[in-house]
């Protein structure tokens, strides 16, 4: 594969055959590939191809208890309920985007959370700086996925695993200016046989993974296109997940 163009990477810490998937947009948008790999593959195509920004779907840091520490201010309790999460889960959940929280130790990490804290540390060894509007050259970002897409559906989407969940994100991404498949082909290239054959046209919809890893790749090319139209949420101490659009809604439900 050659890529001979500024290129921007998103990566998702997968569910599929392979630890990692990631897509690769260039400087217009276009999809240049959409790979799965292991970590050490991921991080030869990081180093080969010196993609400018890289979003990974995943946290960058641990919790800290800063939410936990806010709630027992504010409710005067101990205890308070609610409150195993980070900054940035918390403020997307109040909006009604429930993300998964992020623990305080890596070691009971699930372990699709513990990859995505090794990649970014691999990242940052290789002078990947955390993101900042101000700043310049090479910026690894934190991204959500399930956020992007409600943020660009301005609703909760479909169920992920279902056909029309799938179809549903890779439609808001294509109208959002990224150049991927159209999903629409899915429909055109029905018949009456191939559904009685059970012979259906999949190859025009992406899998739940490749639309995670081409959001992450899409919030990347975003931010390079318009950095002020990025929203981010959270601490910097405890990990910001960073959103493409200039406000979020108050609610998303």
């Amino acid at each position: 594969m050659e890529i001979n163009s500024e290129i921007h990477l998103g990566i998702d810490p997968t569910a599929g055959r392979s630890p990692f998937t990631w897509a690769a947009l260039d400087e217009r948008g276009q999809l240049v590939c959409l790979e799965e790999g292991g970590l050490e593959e991921v991080l030869r195509f990081t180093e080969e191809k010196k993609p400018l920004f890289v979003a990974i779907n995943a946290p960058s840091g641990l919790n800290r208890g800063l939410v936990r520490t806010r709630l027992a201010r504010e409710t005067q309790t101990i205890n308070p309920r609610g409150a195993d999460l980070r900054l940035c889960e918390y403020e997307l959940r109040e909006r009604g985007i429930q993300v998964p929280p992020t623990p305080s130790r890596k070691e009971i990490c699930p372990t699709w959370i513990q990859m995505g804290l090794n990649l970014h540390l691999d990242l940052e060894e290789r002078g990947y700086l955390t993101f900042n509007k101000t700043s310049t050259g090479h910026q690894r970002l934190e991204v959500n996925t399930h956020a992007i897409f409600c943020v660009l559906l301005q609703q909760v989407p479909l169920p992920k695993p279902t056909l029309e969940g799938r179809i549903q994100r890779q439609l808001v991404l294509q109208e959002s200016g990224e150049g991927i498949l159209d999903p629409m082909d899915y429909f055109e290239e029905i018949t009456r046989h191939k559904i009685l054959r059970g012979s259906l046209p999949m190859d025009s919809v992406y899998a739940s993974h490749e639309l995670d890893a081409l959001a992450a790749a899409f919030v990347a090319w975003s931010v390079k296109r318009d950095p002020e139209n990025v929203t981010i949420v959270g601490d910097t101490d405890e990990g910001e997940i960073i959103i493409p659009v200039k406000e979020l809604r108050e609610n998303y439900r």
